[in-house]
């Protein structure tokens, strides 16, 4: 048994999904249609023999009533012709009272049982002299007598209508059988249609390597789709979903390679010009050391941040409650070091004095840095101060420098992207991105904006559950 099963599961394994369902649907919807068939045919071969057997206990009830003071023997009919009455018979319990003629119909022991009184009245089939089938109702005479009659009938009606109902019966569920393999085979067909344009999209992707390509979703109103449109959906949301990250790897790579390539051919020229240190003076070697010496520290962080923004999530042992208030303290103090030409200022709400949130400290610390950062490079010496404010929903950070263009403010987060007014400003235009991508993976919202009065307004909302 075990290895049939075996033999049993490596078919179904080795044949296409829609083989199997179109298989699965056909037998059932066949096993319905013969179920109907043969009950068909038990009630129609009942009625047949039920109408007969009437008929045969009416004429017992007459024969008995008209023939009570008559001995044993035959009493009526001939039942080789169809059509003609029934014939009947008395039969004793005792064989010795039995007539010299012979009986016309069989008479056996349980025959004698019924006259007795020891046996229930019964129906027989019997064939008839010369073949042909006939059916027997056997029951007590009820006069007190010791005797039973028997009476029969021709059944050839009976049978031919059996016969004919089987045949059409088994006509009818031959054709049920085949129009379910048709039915299962349709159903196959039409109901695993979007998995079939799943597998091809699928397919396709993986040979081209292009994840623009979409499935085809059935017209329908939203909200009533079946399980495999809703699959289908799914698949392409997930599409939609690689797509955008190939093309923002493609886009990161393809924006690193160029922000790259201006300070690799700035290092390659000082290298080559302090190869030849014998032909420089002492002056110009200082300035080619100095010069390289800072094109390495802005490659290095044009390469730490790029590491950074490649990261799509925080790891989760590393998260520990972070307290806002000094975190920010520490930022500024950072800060006025960093810039000691722009003034910078702290407001905490007392509310917020003691409020933390889960987090890496070192993440949000550079959040925080490179926010402060922005703000002063774009902020005028010796003007209006950074402003940062901490309460207990958000978190902001104001300039009072030239503000955001209202064309700028879509890009403002994107990474590479330098407004106009910046390309001449040190920088890589990597650090609101990368503040905008922590922000999200601690559950928060980094949103720019133009203050009242002008300048640059970045706020951090704060999240109100630990991130996931």
């Amino acid at each position: 048994m075990s290895a049939r099963r075996r033999l049993g599961a490596r078919w179904r394994r080795r044949r296409p999904l829609r083989t199997r369902l179109a298989i699965t649907a056909a037998a059932a919807v066949a096993l319905v249609a013969v179920g109907v068939c043969a009950a068909a045919f038990l009630v129609i071969r009942y009625k047949l023999y039920q109408q007969l057997d009437q008929n045969l206990a009416q004429s017992a009830t007459l024969i008995a009533q008209e023939h009570r003071t008559e001995g044993p023997g035959v009493l009526t009919g001939e039942c080789r012709f169809l059509g003609a009455p029934a014939c009947s018979q008395l039969v004793p319990a005792d064989a010795g009272r039995d007539p010299d003629k012979p009986y016309l119909l069989p008479v056996s022991g349980a025959t004698r049982e019924v006259a007795a009184g020891e046996r229930r009245p019964y129906y027989s089939n019997f064939t008839l002299p010369g073949g042909r089938p006939g059916r027997m109702f056997t029951t007590t005479l009820n006069s007190g007598r010791d005797e039973a009659v028997q009476v029969a009938l021709r059944a050839d009606i009976a049978e031919r209508g059996v016969r004919q109902a089987a045949s059409l019966l088994a006509a009818v569920g031959g054709a049920g059988v085949l129009l379910s393999a048709l039915g299962g085979y349709w159903v196959s067909r039409t109901g695993l249609a979007p998995i079939t344009r799943l597998t091809a999209t699928a397919e396709r992707i993986a040979a081209t390597r292009d994840a623009r390509h979409r499935i085809e979703l059935p017209p329908g109103p939203p909200g009533r789709e079946d399980e495999v449109t809703r699959l289908a959906a799914s698949f392409n949301t997930m599409l939609a979903e690689l797509e955008e990250s190939v093309a923002a790897r493609r886009r990161l790579v393809a924006d690193a390679s160029h922000e790259l390539r201006t300070p690799l051919t700035a290092l390659r020229t000082n290298a080559e010009l302090l190869a030849r240190a014998d032909r420089l003076t002492g002056a110009q070697r200082e300035r080619a050391s100095g010069a390289l010496g800072r094109q390495l520290r802005e490659v290095t962080g044009l390469v730490n941040d790029l590491i950074e923004l490649a990261r799509d999530e925080e790891p989760q042992p590393l998260l520990e409650e972070v307290p806002l208030a000094s975190l920010a303290a520490h930022a500024v103090d950072a800060a006025r070091g960093h810039w000691p030409d722009v003034p910078f200022t702290l407001y905490v709400a007392p509310e917020a004095a003691d409020l933390s949130v889960p987090g890496v400290p070192a993440r949000l610390s550079r959040l925080l840095t490179n926010l402060l950062d922005n703000a002063a490079k774009f902020s005028p010496r010796g003007g209006a101060p950074v402003e940062l404010a901490l309460t207990a929903a958000c978190l902001t950070v104001r300039d009072h420098g030239p503000g955001i263009a209202e064309e700028d403010l879509p890009h403002v987060f994107d990474r590479f992207y330098r407004a106009e007014r910046a390309r001449a400003l040190p920088g890589s235009g990597l650090g609101l991105a990368m503040a905008r991508q922590t922000a999200h993976a601690h559950g928060a919202e980094l949103t720019a904006e133009r203050a009242p009065g002008g300048g640059a307004l970045f706020r951090l909302t704060l999240p109100s559950a630990p991130p996931e």
